[in-house]
């Protein structure tokens, strides 16, 4: 089973980034998709970014040219860089290798008006 730590979050304001970063143990990290996904308070879990096994990427059309998903296969690690970052992106993110059935125990990012 691989387990996933997620880190980054914080309090920022509107305009401002974080990088949220989604640590795994465990072998074959780098033959797995990794999703980011996120849920506000009192809505459902909503995708937000995906990065394959090869580097390619997708995005909800809500973070597109703002959100940027990377990994780094040598430290086990997945990146999500976050900018201009918007009061409705407050919520708790995580990320999950969902073809293993994994996923973390999330990260606050709240965003002030």
């Amino acid at each position: 089973q691989v387990q996933l730590v997620e880190s980054g979050g914080g309090l920022v304001q509107a305009g401002g980034s974080l990088r949220l970063s989604c640590a795994a143990s465990g072998r074959s990290f780098s033959t797995y998709s990794i999703h980011w996904y996120r849920q506000a308070p009192g809505k459902e879990r909503d995708f937000v970014a995906v990065i394959s096994w090869n580097g390619g990427t997708d995005y909800a059309d809500s973070v597109k040219g703002r959100f940027t998903i990377s990994r780094d296969n040598a430290k086990n690690t997945v990146y999500l860089q976050m900018n201009s970052l918007k009061p409705e992106d407050t919520a708790i993110y995580y990320c999950a290798i969902r073809l293993a059935g994994s996923w973390g125990q999330g990260t606050q990012v709240t965003v002030s008006s």
